[in-house]
């Protein structure tokens, strides 16, 4: 973890400027690279340090308090190798692990399953993929893409990792949203790219088995880590400003602002979301180890019971997470709106990224179980 904290501390120096200029954080990449943390989730037998998800998605909100873009590109790194993990034969995740862990590659998504206009189109030994992706968090400066395109003329879905720059395949810099906008999560277009049958992840395949099924709630505690993290680096900007740069109202009755009423109540609401999606976050994180160490044993009711966890986790963090990135400027003050220190980053970048998929959903699945005891159904969001 010192590693990442180091990293934090690196990525901070310059994370407004980059935040204003968009584009491929190259340099933060190489870093990442350099630091050896792409394969921290690799088992050590293939390479990697073997570490918990508990341990990397520490990590990741680590990296999150300082430039959630690099977290985000950091968390879809170890969500695509347990995609490849998750859906492929040994014969396939074994040898792209430990090519991973020598060779420092980078994987970037492309799988994006709402997306359908990827077509894969089944050949003799083949697959030809033709279309486009949108939202390819990471593709631009990857080694591999993990993608995903509709079968043509059926509504399966055909999951598949593939070197990014394969003949046919185009990174597109089309990313210039209000938030995360160092993550190229543009688009990627394909024209008659040959994908061999031993690419495809077909056994067991998505969504095939309970262990399988891992992969969409393994991508929304990586979500939650990130707002944990952004709730946490705002609150640190808020409370630096508030004790070095703010004023009390001139009728709180008060010569320091740590003692006007008003900033306390908020702050001490801050304190209490934080310290509830913490405790949240850590339950689902150790409950996703125990999952993923049951393996193909692990049952639809042991999954169940980490969708919910992970649900009720992601609720918190999101809608605190807004809140606090929304009310820091009330304790800090008028002065804290300068756009030089960009503060008002914190409530972009988790805004964005919080629409990844309605948050109202997610309580209408714990709705769902509280009211009836129905578990979520598995979908790659759920």
């Amino acid at each position: 973890m010192s590693t990442a904290r180091a990293l934090a501390l690196r990525f901070a120096e310059n994370a407004v400027e980059r935040d204003r200029l968009g584009g491929t954080p190259k340099a933060e990449r190489d870093a990442l690279r350099d630091s050896g943390l792409l394969r921290m989730s690799i088992p050590r037998a293939y390479g990697g340090h073997g570490a918990s998800w508990r341990e990397t998605l520490e990590a990741v909100r680590v990296l999150a308090r300082a430039d959630s873009s690099i977290a985000h590109l950091f968390a879809f790194q170890h969500l695509m190798l347990a995609t490849v993990r998750l859906f492929s034969r040994p014969a396939q995740w074994e040898p792209w692990f430990e090519h991973t862990a020598q060779r420092n590659w980078f994987w970037g998504n492309a799988l994006n399953p709402l997306d359908e206009r990827l077509v894969a189109t089944p050949r003799d030994g083949w697959h030809e993929f033709s279309g486009i992706k949108s939202f390819c968090s990471g593709a631009l400066d990857s080694e591999m893409l993990i993608v995903s395109a509709r079968r043509r003329n059926t509504a399966t879905v055909v999951v598949a990792a593939l070197p990014t720059q394969r003949s046919g395949v185009k990174t597109l810099q089309d990313w210039d949203n209000i938030g995360q906008r160092q993550t190229d999560s543009g688009s990627v277009a394909f024209e008659k790219v040959r994908v061999e049958d031993d690419e495809i992840l077909a056994d067991p395949g998505p969504l095939s088995t309970p262990f399988a099924c891992l992969r969409s709630l393994i991508g929304q505690l990586c979500l939650n880590a990130i707002y944990l993290g952004i709730a946490e680096g705002a609150f640190e900007e808020a409370r630096r400003y508030t004790l070095t740069e703010a004023h009390p109202w001139f009728r709180a009755g008060v010569e320091r602002v740590e003692r006007d009423p008003y900033v306390l109540q908020h702050y001490g609401e801050f304190w209490l979301t934080l310290e509830s999606a913490r405790a949240l976050f850590e339950r689902a994180a150790d409950g996703l180890d125990a999952a993923w160490g049951r393996g193909e044993a692990l049952t639809h009711e042991e999954r169940g019971d980490l969708a919910l966890a992970i649900a009720a986790s992601k609720t918190v963090a999101g809608r605190g997470g807004l809140d606090i990135c929304t009310r820091m400027f009330e304790v800090a003050g008028a002065r804290a709106t300068h756009s030089a220190l960009a503060l008002d980053r914190y409530w972009r970048n988790l805004r964005t990224h919080s629409l990844h998929d309605p948050l109202d959903y997610k309580i209408r699945e714990l709705g769902e179980w509280a009211l009836a005891g129905h578990y979520p159904e598995p979908s790659f969001y759920s």
